[in-house]
């Protein structure tokens, strides 16, 4: 199927690994001009040198951004002053008690999850709207509908991410840019596949053995009951981005395997 994507611009924030990385490959495959973005230069590197091996013919760059410093960040914008696909996926959490967590970890949480979006978007949409045409995607979390205990914080900046996007495709009214959100579930990421794998050894199981665990003890909701890989939760993310989803606007696309359940 042709997404129409080719010559298209991209950039992902947080996308050396993990979904990021995926949705980055994706849209290589589909002649989409990508722009990746970590918060080291060795991690950025690396990322785009693997990119150009998995892809042939990838147009596929680096840039690096730590979206909790705003020197780096309007360092980004002289380096890509236009873009046709924004996809704020750029993400920080602590596991920690409510009672724990310092204003601190708030505070980085909320300008790394969340006003990094209001800033590349503040940036990004008036051209896209200029151009009139453009794709802002952002990445939330099942974490927004759960809420555990111990991530709170995170989701707060999840669920508040949700109302940001609602509120930026109402700006699209009338136009062909659109802006949604994207909600995964839980995925088999780099940093779930060492999740699992540690805890097998510390429990002296298998890593199949504690996925099977997790949902049965902890992730009760999910009507899949297995990590999403990491390529199911990109795909959507390709089709919203295409030409293909212009009727799709202001809305909430999940990926979650059924966990935050409802029917609206």
């Amino acid at each position: 199927m042709d997404l129409n994507l080719r010559g298209k611009r991209a950039f992902i924030s947080g996308s050396t690994s993990g979904i990021g990385f995926a949705t980055a490959k994706m849209l290589l495959t589909e002649g989409v001009e990508v722009y990746i973005n970590g918060r080291s230069s060795e991690t950025v590197i690396k990322a785009v040198n693997d990119l150009k091996t998995q892809v042939d013919g990838a147009k596929v760059f680096g840039l690096v951004a730590d979206f909790n410093n705003p020197q780096e960040v309007e360092a980004l914008f002289t380096q890509l002053s236009k873009v046709d696909i924004l996809i704020n996926n750029v993400g920080i959490y602590n596991s920690q008690s409510f009672f724990e967590t310092p204003d601190q970890d708030w505070k980085d949480q909320y300008q790394v999850n969340f006003m990094s979006g209001v800033h590349l978007s503040q940036y990004y949409l008036p051209k896209m709207l200029q151009k009139n045409w453009g794709r802002i995607i952002f990445i939330s979390s099942e974490c927004a509908y759960l809420v555990p205990t111990d991530m709170i914080s995170y989701s707060t900046t999840k669920a508040a991410m949700h109302a940001l996007s609602r509120g930026l495709a109402q700006l699209t009214k009338g136009s062909d840019v659109t802006v949604n959100t994207i909600v995964p579930g839980s995925t088999l990421s780099e940093g779930a596949k060492d999740f699992l794998s540690n805890k097998a050894k510390l429990n002296g199981t298998t890593p199949m053995a504690v996925e099977a665990s997790f949902f049965k003890e902890e992730r009760t909701q999910s009507l899949l009951e297995r990590f999403a890989t990491v390529d199911e939760v990109s795909s959507a993310i390709i089709y919203i981005c295409s030409s293909l989803s212009s009727a799709t606007n202001g809305s909430v696309f999940k990926v979650d395997g059924g966990s935050s359940g409802g029917v609206l």
